[in-house]
């Protein structure tokens, strides 16, 4: 039997609720008391590199504000609590040695180690070829489908008092943004050719750039493009950044498709492959949301997934009634309820990363449970995943990107020629 949003059946989503508490079922009235706990210790999320913000908290024990009042801030937040990779109903997972990464070439769950150094492909090595980094700005005055917005500073929302899945943003206005786009072309690119290429987010990412320089010499990943678009401006709800990155609708793949990729191809004179098996996008936190949104909804164009701290929380803005837990219904029931799709996907959480038990009370925002949730999910279906939990680690923790990208490319390209 599901719960009442489609989700797990209740004994399976108990049994995860018992970390911490020795081994207890907890009842509704116990968790809500616990959340409330939560509040009085301080324990809600801390801020991260490229982290979504959480909503603003309230006073321990007072009532949601309604909607007509002044719009929540947002306080700061303390560390989040760390998280056991083996609480009772996470997903069963190979525990790797200290400082070694998964293997390249299999799916599965996997818990790294508590230390975290670079691995030798995200350093530049002499005698390595480097790719040409091209640069360009996008305005949104040029944008057919993104025209800006932004949320005024320092405010956030308050949750619609009917229905705490919803949060009623009064501060998101028409605004205008200037976007970033960096272009890695690898040395080994032949012109004339079409090549396989990577979309990410939150561009640019240079570690990608760095990372890609040794793989595609030493031929463990083909010789791809990596579009390392930048953001809007703005987080979470009501903000361009999370317009773009965690609506459920393939709008953000749309606007790559219609408006980015023409202008790389006209700036960079590269051709880039029409193939859904040589189009990948990663990101991290809600950029990690939106490359699996793209590929859900246009798997035409998208067949591989990287994802880092996945954001797959409720946290779609404006309000939806047809998806109306924006990206948590991918573990909750879109995956399991769906024909497989030809998607291939890494992803990683941190055994610090993000919980809030914040003012929308909807038990939505807890991203290391999404995670685990989204391999079970993904598991059951029977597709290709591997996914990391990380010890040590906070939301899109850095030192573990510099541990895994490479091992994470290189498994993402699984089965594409090099």
């Amino acid at each position: 039997m599901t719960n009442e949003r489609g989700g797990q059946r209740p004994k399976v989503r108990e049994q995860r609720l018992r970390t911490a508490y020795g081994g207890r079922v907890l009842s509704l009235g116990t968790r809500r008391a616990i959340i409330q706990n939560l509040f009085a210790a301080g324990i809600l999320i801390a801020p991260g590199h490229g982290q979504a913000p959480a909503m603003g908290q309230p006073e321990p024990g007072a009532a949601p504000a309604p909607a007509a009042s002044t719009p929540a801030q947002v306080p700061p937040r303390p560390t989040p609590p760390t998280r056991d990779p083996h609480t009772p109903g996470f997903v069963q997972a190979t525990e790797l040695p200290d400082g070694q990464n998964a293997p390249p070439d299999a799916d599965g769950n996997f818990i790294l180690g508590p230390t975290h150094e670079p691995a030798p492909e995200a350093t530049v090595h002499a005698g390595v070829p480097h790719g040409t980094v091209y640069e360009f700005t996008m305005q949104s005055s040029e944008s057919k489908i993104y025209p800006g917005i932004a949320r005024d500073k320092d405010t956030f929302g308050t949750p619609d008092p009917g229905n705490p899945a919803k949060l009623i943003v009064t501060t998101s206005h028409p605004a205008p943004y200037s976007r970033h786009v960096a272009v890695y072309v690898p040395a080994q690119y032949v012109p004339g050719t079409a090549a396989p290429f990577l979309v990410g987010a939150d561009g640019p990412d240079r570690l990608l750039f760095t990372v890609l320089d040794n793989l595609i010499a030493e031929k463990r990943v083909p010789a791809l493009v990596a579009i390392s678009i930048g953001n809007g401006s703005g987080d979470a709800q009501g903000s361009e950044r999370g317009l773009e990155y965690d609506t459920m609708s393939g709008r953000y793949a749309e606007f790559v498709e219609t408006e980015v990729l023409p202008r790389v191809e006209a700036n960079t004179g590269v051709k880039l492959t029409g193939d859904p098996e040589g189009r990948a996008a990663m990101g991290g936190s809600s950029g990690a949301a939106a490359a699996l949104i793209m590929a859900w909804y246009h798997p035409e164009w998208y067949h591989r997934v990287l994802s880092y701290s996945g954001t797959f929380v409720n946290q779609q803005w404006p309000y939806n009634p047809a998806m109306p837990h924006g990206a948590w219904a991918f573990h909750e029931r879109l995956i399991a309820k769906s024909a497989v799709k030809p998607i291939r996907i890494w992803m990683e959480v941190g055994d610090r990363d993000l919980l809030n038990p914040n003012l929308m009370r909807d038990g939505m925002h807890d991203w290391v449970l999404a995670n685990e949730e989204m391999a079970q999910v993904l598991a059951a279906k029977g597709y290709h995943y591997q996914f990391v939990f990380a010890q040590n680690a906070g939301h899109t923790d850095h030192s573990v990107k510099e541990q895994t990208l490479a091992e994470a490319l290189e498994y993402l390209w699984q089965g594409y020629p090099r």
